[in-house]
């Protein structure tokens, strides 16, 4: 697995003279959902299926810009959401293919309701 990149690019390929030319982007030093679905394969083979699951979630977040998981952070922060903000939260990561992610924040509007951690 020589693919480092969300761009695809081969890792030989990102050099320091390729820094210095301005050749390498973000996408080429954020990482691939396929390198994260590999570490969730070797966490599962090491019977680690909660952070098989973190790399699955990880991996779906490599869609979102920064900005998106950073609120999504936010948002899962105690008393910073209601349970319908984090409901409509997971609808909206649901239709963009983030169904574990949205799982989730259903859990976590779920859990937050039943430990009085909902904002009001």
């Amino acid at each position: 697995m020589s693919r480092v990149g969300a761009s695809g690019r081969d890792l030989s390929e990102v050099t320091l003279e390729a820094v210095q030319e301005n050749e390498v982007s973000m996408a080429d030093l954020s990482i691939h959902p396929d390198t994260l679905e590999h570490q969730a394969n070797v966490a599962e083979t090491h019977s680690n299926p909660q952070l098989a699951a973190n790399f699955r979630r990880a991996a779906e977040l490599t869609a979102l810009s920064d900005e998106e998981v950073l609120a999504l952070y936010e948002a899962l922060r105690p008393h910073r959401s209601t349970g319908e903000e984090l409901n409509s939260t997971a609808r909206s990561l649901e239709d963009r293919g983030a169904v574990l992610v949205a799982a989730l924040f259903r859990e976590a509007a779920e859990v937050y309701a039943r430990r009085g951690l909902l904002r009001h």
